[in-house]
């Protein structure tokens, strides 16, 4: 545990936020004045319409994109007043990253793709803790092969052990189970649902399918850049029936 997951039980606090792209004359305001906490240890899935700001509230609470105005905390840390350095620090300890393609680098086996995060922020890497990592995901036989000799589904698993490797205090997920067939998916939701229940992993997750959202804690709904409702542990039909509602 980080030491930012143990003076706070909020792992990330959206407050007023802004997040105007584009000029004067043209511009998108894609999120409209958004106010949000995802508790520690919490999944929360993220819903919306195309255009309705998921993907820039995500790249904003990660640190990847910073707000026009309003602030971004994450955990006792302002993301919005922090510098280029402090933020990469930030997002290189403190914050997990897997999306719907994976990014793994073709050319190094799983345990090199998980062990990158650990050498590009220049601490000791040890195969021990990657390997152990690796097979708590359910690869302990797949240490050494390389993307393309991997499914989708485990390649996706690869991403996750290389987002966990730094104890992050949240990971972020834009479409985690976009290209995986269903069996796959399955399987991805399982583990992620194991982490929040085993070690109180945070988890804010993007994605346009009812029955991946229902598998978490909560769905909070986004339309034109705002919070318009929140689910508590809903089922497919009452995630279904909301997302129908905003895209009616």
């Amino acid at each position: 545990m980080t030491e930012l997951q143990m003076h706070t039980s909020t792992a990330v606090e959206l407050r007023d936020v802004v997040h105007i792209f584009g000029s004067k004359q043209a511009q998108v305001r894609a999120l409209d004045g958004v106010d949000i906490r995802f508790a520690r240890g919490s999944w929360t899935a993220v819903m919306g319409p195309s255009g309705s700001g998921k993907s820039t509230l995500l790249h904003c609470a990660a640190g990847l994109e910073r707000p026009t105005s309003g602030r971004v905390m994450l955990g006792d840390h302002d993301l919005a007043g922090a510098s280029e350095r402090e933020l990469t620090q930030l997002r290189r300890q403190d914050v997990g990253f897997v999306f719907q393609s994976f990014n793994l680098l073709g050319s190094l086996t799983a345990e090199q793709n998980v062990a990158l995060p650990l050498r590009l922020a220049g601490q000791k890497v040890s195969m021990t803790n990657v390997r152990q990592i690796l097979t708590d995901v359910g690869l302990g036989d797949r240490f050494r092969h390389r993307p393309r000799e991997l499914s989708g589904g485990q390649q996706q698993r690869v991403a996750i052990a290389r987002a966990m490797v730094t104890r992050p205090a949240v990971l972020f997920a834009d479409e985690p189970t976009g290209a995986l067939d269903s069996r796959s998916a399955r399987t991805v939701l399982a583990l992620l649902r194991s982490m929040v229940r085993s070690a109180r992993q945070t988890i804010v997750m993007v994605t346009h399918d009812p029955v991946v959202a229902a598998s978490a804690d909560s769905v909070v709904f986004l339309n034109d850049g705002r919070i318009v409702d929140r689910l508590i542990q809903p089922s497919v039909r009452e995630v279904t029936d909301r997302l129908a509602a905003l895209e009616a």
